[in-house]
């Protein structure tokens, strides 16, 4: 009896999590992922209403999480650009040799703190 009940109540459970779409409450949709070296995992987010651009990255020195960035092509190229007070963060989608590849590169007062190379995922 204490196996068929456990049987039915795991059936019900992987029914239940297979039927509920992932994004029922997601207000955005993902425009870019990415795994950057150094361990640095940045998403480009769009909001579905206002279709104002987030940055959401995971990294060893934290997490970040910033909104309003701007999206422009240059030389066939995507960037996205966020500020945060004196940085700025741009995310590279593809580059003009390799368009799965990328880069993620910080400015501190208009100078390079750091860039890394970038993989979609």
């Amino acid at each position: 009896m204490k196996t068929s009940a456990l049987l039915f109540a795991l059936s019900i459970s992987i029914l239940a999590n297979f039927s509920l779409r992932a994004s029922a409450d997601s207000t955005a949709g993902i425009l870019l992922s990415t795994k950057c070296r150094g361990g640095y995992n940045v998403n480009i987010w769009q909001n579905y209403t206002n279709r104002e651009l987030l940055y959401r990255a995971t990294s060893p020195n934290g997490n970040l999480s910033l909104g309003k960035g701007t999206s422009q092509a240059t030389e066939g190229v995507r960037v996205y650009k966020f500020r945060n007070g004196i940085y700025e963060y741009w995310v590279w989608d593809g580059t003009l040799d390799n368009p799965q590849s990328g880069t993620l590169e910080v400015y501190k007062n208009n100078r390079i703190l750091m860039k890394q190379d970038c993989k979609k995922s």
